[in-house]
């Protein structure tokens, strides 16, 4: 619930626009409103401030709306901050970056005080789930618990008030009272036509709770002529984004391209030719209508986006704790010394088999939140060696027929001695188990592949296998989706296993010899402290 005690940051470029949603939050009785004209100036006083809503433009300079949400979803101090952007976004791919980075709301410009009230109301009271997970963000435009009992349901966003349909608004704005009866009787029996005999009256019209459509807006009128009405609409959220088409006697150049830098979508010369105007007036409707369908698109998008992110954290919870316990039940079994070999080789490929599945789990989850900007790392000592001669084991039974000759070798020699990487065990795993399955479908029969531990820091882990990658791929090796001559292949392997090694702080390298017909790829991660 917003009350007088609600902190809100306000950001945008400009002046004018920072005063009218301060007034409009003021409104509301809001009473401590922060301003910035900018991202970075908005992120330097998050950090400063005890700030409980932030309201965003999405395109500015130094830093973008986007870019001060993906900020502020990273940052672990910050992550829970409700945010609003404003904007009259109307790309869909942008807005499904803005869902993806943690939107909790989408408003299209324009917007009333009274659509910004209820708007602003559910998205104070969205909570996120963990620290991983998204916060709360409403945007105004043209992710695992460790127990079940950590999850919170986002409450339902509950559905604006549905409205009886009703025809589009047309303002017609002009000081001879001939203009005024003429143009209204020309668009009555199609739209609901309202008059204004002046700049004043136009304005308090446009800037009110109930805007028009479509403002049809003579130049040449006294104390306030139409460029200046045109340029304060521009300066309010309820008017900024209304289409304007400017009815003048004024035919010049310069007149016509003042107008086009306020934003007018035509212009139409006087005296009125009524099979011209009303033409262009229906095509500018259909316009109007077609964003107007933005915000119950957009609204679905989010639903469905918040539904999707539900079911899989459920999902991957549900799943990851029962194949945890499996592959550890699986790993004791296999360890005991009164298996027979047999016996040992079927549980390792039943590990296999729950460990591949683990790896998509965590795949679909950790990736999409590294490529969005909203993983966070907590690193701990990983024994690589450890897993690499599993994962080493396992590639070994599961490309039997090839006969591949596989081994871990570490610079001294002796495994336990290796040193440990600082980084997380499961994306580790999922790392390497893509690299050297990768190399062993690579490589051809009976060929040796090679995994080296180097003893350096930052520590190095050396993948070689016979068979060297073609050409055409080399540069885009580790782009999404590249692959070649791989039947069944997704171009995802190393891709994921580029992500997975920058999230922890490493690097990874391809090297290729065509005289040696080899594959190298060299991984640094972070050393563990001794």
């Amino acid at each position: 619930m917003i009350t007088k005690q609600t902190v809100f940051l306000v950001v945008d470029d400009y002046e004018a626009m920072r005063q009218v949603s301060a007034t409009q939050l003021r409104s509301l009785g809001v009473e401590k409103i922060f301003m910035a004209n900018n991202g970075a100036e908005g992120l330097r006083i998050l950090r400063k401030e005890q700030i409980d809503l932030v309201m965003s433009d999405w395109n500015m300079p130094v830093m973008s709306g986007l870019d001060l949400l993906k900020a502020v979803r990273s940052d672990p101090q910050l992550y829970r901050v409700p945010f609003v952007m404003i904007t009259a976004e109307a790309e869909r791919e942008r807005i499904e970056e803005a869902i993806a980075c943690g939107v909790s709301d989408l408003l299209v410009k324009p917007y009333t005080a009274d659509r910004l009230s209820r708007r602003l109301e559910k998205a104070i009271l969205w909570k996120p789930r963990t620290r991983s997970a998204s916060a709360p963000v409403l945007v105004a435009t043209s992710q695992a618990p460790s127990t079940a009992a950590q999850t919170r349901a986002t409450p339902a966003v509950e559905a604006e008030p549905v409205k009886k349909a009703e025809r589009p608004t047309i303002l017609v704005v002009d000081d001879t009272p001939d203009n005024l009866h003429l143009l209204s009787q020309l668009f009555k029996d199609e739209y609901r036509v309202r008059l204004a005999h002046n700049g004043e009256k136009a304005l308090s019209i446009t800037g009110s709770d109930n805007p028009p459509d479509l403002v049809l807006l003579d130049i040449m009128m006294p104390d306030m002529d139409g460029f200046e009405v045109a340029r304060r609409m521009r300066e309010h959220p309820n008017s900024e984004s209304t289409p304007v088409i400017f009815v003048t006697a004024m035919a010049g150049d310069d007149a016509r391209m003042k107008g086009m830098e306020l934003g007018a979508v035509d212009f139409v010369t006087k005296p009125i030719d009524p099979n011209v105007l009303k033409p262009r007036v229906r095509n500018f409707m259909r316009y109007v209508e077609l964003h107007k369908q933005l915000q119950a698109e957009y609204d679905g998008m989010l639903d469905a986006a918040r539904l999707r992110e539900d079911v899989e954290h459920i999902t991957r919870h549900d799943m990851k704790g029962p194949l945890a316990g499996i592959i550890g039940l699986v790993q004791s079994l296999a360890e005991d010394e009164s298996m027979n070999r047999k016996q040992t080789q079927q549980l390792r490929m039943v590990e296999e088999t729950a460990l591949q599945v683990l790896n998509m789990i965590n795949l679909s989850s950790e990736l999409f939140k590294i490529e969005t900007g909203r993983f966070k790392l907590d690193p701990k000592p990983v024994k690589i060696s450890e897993v690499l001669g599993r994962i080493v084991d396992i590639s070994r039974t599961t490309f039997a027929e090839k006969h591949l000759n596989m081994f871990v070798d570490t610079e001294s020699g002796e495994e336990m001695s290796a040193p440990e990487a600082l980084g997380d065990a499961m994306l580790c795993y999922s790392l390497f188990q893509n690299l050297i399955k990768n190399a062993c479908e690579a490589a051809p029969e009976n060929s040796k592949i090679v995994v080296k531990i180097l003893n350096q820091s930052p520590l190095r882990i050396v993948i070689e296998n016979q068979g060297a990658v073609p050409a055409e791929i080399r540069e885009r090796f580790f782009d999404k989706f590249v692959t070649h001559g791989k039947q069944g292949g997704t171009g995802i392997g190393t891709y994921s296993a580029r992500l997975l090694t920058e999230a922890q702080g490493g690097n990874i390298e391809l090297a290729v010899s065509d005289a040696a017909n080899t594959t190298t790829i060299t991984v640094t991660l972070p050393r563990a402290k001794e």
